[in-house]
């Protein structure tokens, strides 16, 4: 029950990007919100990791600036699959995908304060 909470949530934070940067749209109804959630879980969970371990030496240099950077590249990585799969999630740029992973990030935070941990 808790991971489909946790779902909800990513799908509301999603939209909230959507809605909130001009550079990011979404087209299609109320499935896309839940599918580009779970791209965007799916990407955090396996790649993101990855990034993070080859990038430790830029994480560090930067203060950790460069989280900010990888967290963009995995919208875009989201953005990429959705259209693969025939869903209208769109990304257009650098700023936009930075912007919409600060907007997704804080969102998340904020719900996930009212998710009681299993």
């Amino acid at each position: 029950m808790n991971l489909l909470l946790r779902w909800i949530a990513s799908a509301l934070a999603v939209g909230a990007a959507a809605y909130f940067v001009p550079g990011i749209r979404v087209t299609g109804g109320l499935q896309t919100y839940f599918v580009v959630a779970l791209i965007l879980g799916i990407a955090n969970a396996v790649a993101r990791p990855i990034v993070k371990g080859l990038a430790c030496g830029l994480i560090v240099l930067t203060l950790g600036l460069f989280l900010f950077v990888i967290n963009a590249a995995m919208l875009w990585l989201a953005s990429l699959a959705a259209q693969h799969f025939g869903y209208g999630f769109y990304v257009d740029g650098f700023v936009p995908a930075v912007v919409g992973s600060i907007i997704i990030s804080l969102v998340s935070w904020v719900l996930s304060i009212f998710l009681k941990d299993g």
